[in-house]
């Protein structure tokens, strides 16, 4: 019976112990007050306070922490844009007791600053000069932040401009921009490959023109040149050019049949098939050359009486 008077006084005296000490998470200070005034600061691990004489009065984060800051505000050629400006920031350890007392709300008043920093700098660019330059925007802020907020125990690690967000009628604008200018170039480059294609096949016809005629121009010389030379060889045997001549017609005119006779899908084609035809060709042919350097030298008898005149 009296064993069991004293776990009350166990429990209590062990209540008493567990409120002399406390335990402090790594990268977190407390703030002791003690009597309602500031006694101490404690960091991470385990500590001692006097029960109902001193009190955690309250914690702060030692960690780097994230604000993100939506502004709106108007740019230089009046687009309507928001803005995600993203701060990190973290508590100086040797100044806890300025971020603890000094400042209530530091969200709130790091927040105040992005506002006035941002709407004093995009105000001065055009739409186009805030996508470019977000870095000297998120520079600004920073420096105007890192002065204000030094004083308060904070220090601003570094800030970003996470996101542009103009009005949905703007970005739809710019879209429908964007897709002109574009197609714009790709029906450039279309008429540009289109020209040279015309260009490339003119003159690819021209050199096969050209080509063309000389192969032509080669063949008839090699033909003259074979005729004189069958020629030469049939007077060697006594006779004579003009028999020379149309023995050649003769010959050319049945290797033109027989060559007609050997092609199959040739259409029909009527020709004088008798040796006397090569002989009447080659009168007709001689008399068509006379005739033609007679008209020829003609002309030219009548062109030198006018200019005498």
């Amino acid at each position: 019976m009296g064993s069991l008077i004293y776990i009350p006084i166990a429990v209590f005296g062990f209540l008493i112990l567990l409120s002399f000490i406390f335990i402090v998470k790594q990268q977190t200070a407390a703030i002791i007050e003690r009597f309602g005034k500031f006694h101490s600061i404690r960091q991470s691990g385990i500590q001692f306070k006097i029960p109902i004489i001193d009190r955690i009065a309250g914690r702060l984060s030692l960690k780097i922490q994230q604000l993100d800051v939506i502004v709106e505000t108007k740019t230089l050629d009046d687009v309507f844009v928001r803005l995600k400006v993203s701060v990190q920031y973290v508590v100086i350890k040797d100044k806890v007791y300025d971020a603890f007392y000094k400042l209530e709300y530091p969200h709130d008043q790091i927040t105040s600053y992005v506002f006035d920093v941002v709407r004093a700098e995009v105000p001065k660019m055009k739409l186009d000069d805030v996508f470019v330059k977000k870095d000297d925007i998120a520079i600004a802020v920073k420096g105007e932040l890192q002065e204000a907020m030094k004083d308060y125990g904070f220090d601003i690690i570094k800030t970003l401009v996470t996101d542009i967000d103009p009005d949905a009628q703007v970005k739809a604008a710019m879209n429908r921009i964007n897709a002109s200018e574009r197609e714009k170039i790709a029906a450039q480059f279309e008429g540009d490959a289109q020209r040279i294609l015309i260009v490339e096949k003119a003159k690819a016809e021209a050199e096969s023109k050209r080509l063309q005629g000389q192969g032509i121009a080669d063949q008839r010389r090699e033909i003259a040149r074979g005729l004189e030379e069958s020629v030469e060889v049939l007077n060697k045997v006594g006779i004579n050019s003009q028999e020379a001549s149309a023995l050649i017609v003769v010959t050319q005119h049945y290797d033109t049949l027989q060559s007609i006779g050997e092609e199959t899908n040739t259409n029909l084609i009527l020709l004088p098939n008798s040796p006397q035809a090569g002989s009447d060709m080659l009168n007709n042919m001689v008399a068509s050359f006379t005739a033609s350097n007679q008209i020829g030298e003609a002309m030219k008898k009548t062109k030198r009486e006018k200019n005498d005149e």
